[in-house]
């Protein structure tokens, strides 16, 4: 019994020391990792900081070359700059072999690690611009912290919201004799747009692109619904109960491209620049193209006493979409228009193009 007493007594021995051996294996390799991590990280920030330099003599040789400033002032520019970067890389470097050097002569990481977590920042809409205006940033802090601001960014992204009445052209016909009402028809448009300045040196005019889903409806009167034949013909027909809504909707996923002008403000660093248009006059023009996928009837009406609702799907509507549009306006709100070319069912003897007028609103 006391031999197998002592040998138990081994083995547990030697499974904990085991233990506290892997233990001590795998926080060495963590912390040798974290380490390597560091290492790696700055040469990152000198080549970093030497690539900022570089984009800021050039941008003073530019300025030169124009005739803004002389030979003297840009010369006088660059020393600045070239000084600046150096402190920059000098005290980066210092924070990270301070990091390195905590490391080194402590057991646990809890001490030097930040924890991650996941930051989304859609920018400051000031003239302070305390970072990039529809930037996104998703990732660890630490390497948040140490992300460089790009010295000119010509490309900005913004969430597009639009609302407003809807119809449609028909024709032969004038809107004031159109078969939709004017107050219950109406379209909503959700998208992302990126925009991107045309010009190098000037912010007049701007390019405007991304993708949409616009859905519009359709609010169909005096007990009416639409019924498409066998020849694929889409007409407006009596419904045989009393109606007490009947609309048609239509949802479309374009991809819109405009023209933008206006004023901006430029808004000058000591290591960036970039143009605002916060609080300023735009409009844009432009037009848009897509694919409808998807289109949907619903009638509700009264039978025997009992509400009913039926629905009607896959009408022979137009595949391909596409249109005109403009929006003019102050700031994020505006004024916007869009008409489509294409009409809204296929071979039909007479057509018929949406049309809508409505608020947009670029949160850029």
């Amino acid at each position: 019994m006391n031999t197998l007493t002592k040998h138990l007594v081994l083995l547990v021995l030697c499974l904990s020391f085991a233990s506290v051996n892997a233990q001590d294996t795998i926080q060495k390799s963590t912390k040798q990792v974290e380490i390597e991590k560091l290492l790696s990280l700055k040469e990152t920030i000198q080549n970093e900081e030497k690539a900022q330099l570089k984009t800021e003599v050039e941008a003073i040789n530019k300025q030169f070359e124009n005739g803004e400033i002389t030979q003297e002032k840009a010369e006088e520019l660059k020393l600045e700059a070239a000084k600046k970067h150096a402190l920059n890389i000098e005290n980066k470097l210092a924070i990270i072999d301070n990091k390195i050097a905590l490391l080194e002569r402590n057991e646990s990481l809890d001490e030097t690690q930040e924890a991650t977590r996941f930051i989304i920042e859609f920018g400051k809409q000031d003239d302070s611009d305390e970072f990039d205006r529809g930037s996104i940033y998703i990732g660890d802090v630490k390497d948040y912290r140490l992300k460089p601001r790009k010295y000119d960014r010509r490309t900005t992204s913004d969430l597009v919201f639009a609302i407003g009445f809807n119809n449609a052209i028909i024709e032969g016909e004038s809107l004031s004799d159109s078969p939709y009402k004017l107050g219950g028809s109406g379209f909503v448009e959700l998208g992302w747009a990126w925009k991107t300045r045309v010009f190098k040196n000037t912010n007049a005019m701007r390019l405007k692109y991304g993708f949409s889903l616009q859905w519009n409806k359709l609010d169909i009167k005096d007990n009416q619904y639409f019924v498409e034949d066998e020849a694929g013909q889409v007409s407006l027909v009596d419904f045989p109960q009393n109606v007490s809504k009947s609309k048609f909707r239509t949802t479309n996923l374009v991809f819109p491209v405009h023209f933008e002008f206006g004023p901006s403000k430029k808004i000058e660093r000591e290591d960036y620049f970039r143009y605002s248009t916060y609080h300023k006059f735009k409009f844009g023009i432009g037009g848009y193209g897509g694919f409808n996928i998807g289109s949907i009837q619903k009638v509700k009406y009264t039978l025997d006493g009992d509400k009913k609702k039926d629905k009607f799907k896959d009408f022979n509507t137009t595949s391909f979409v596409y249109g005109l549009s403009a929006y003019a306006g102050f700031g994020n709100m505006g004024v916007y228009f869009k008409y489509d070319l294409s009409p809204i069912f296929k071979n039909q003897a007479v057509d018929q193009n949406n049309i809508s007028l409505g608020l947009r609103f670029d949160l850029d």
